[in-house]
Formats: C-alpha cells, structure tokens, sequence
C-alpha cells in the first residue's frame, strides 16, 4: 500500500494529547491542589511544518530552546495581542504551510 496513510491523522493525536494533559491538570488541580489557571491551557491552533533541510532543523531547535524567553513579545501573550510577530524559524517572506 504504498502511498497510503496509515494511523491516525496528525490533527487527531494532537488533538488527544491537548485533551489528555488537560484532563490530567485539572485532575491534579482538585486532588493535589496544583494552582488553578483561569486561561487556556493550550492554543487553539497549532502548525504543521516540514523540516526540510539541517539548517531549517538547526533554527527550529533554537527556536525551542529560545522560546519562552520570548513570552513577553508573543501575540499569545494577552498582554501584547496587539503585536504580531514572525517566528525566529520561519525565513523573512516564509509563510506557515508553505
């Protein structure tokens, strides 16, 4: 069956993880008395993206590795919605999905 996908559709697994780390926050949050947030847990959209060469591997990873010291400048972040800003990975003109 060549060419033919197998498994579940990449949507349908991260849409299982969200929930499953969600279930098991709030779980811990009645029965372990973790803090409580009042937001979102997890955005709701997310982007697929293939990797297609070391370099694009290399800026991804240290965009991983970079990522939360950028909180403060996300257009997640309710307290810039205002701002938008391109991902460090992406190059200048990139768009996701393409």
């Amino acid at each position: 069956m060549q060419g033919k996908h197998i498994g579940l559709p990449l949507q349908s697994i991260v849409q299982w993880f969200k929930t499953m780390t969600t279930n098991e926050y709030i779980r811990n949050v009645k029965q372990d008395h973790w803090q409580p947030f009042n937001g979102k847990l997890w955005q709701r959209k997310y982007y697929e993206h293939i990797i297609r060469n070391e370099d694009e591997l290399n800026r991804i990873r240290e965009y991983i590795i970079n990522n939360p010291a950028q909180w403060e400048f996300d257009q997640e972040n309710p307290v810039v919605k205002d701002r938008k800003q391109e991902t460090p990975w992406q190059k200048q003109g990139e768009h996701i999905g393409s």
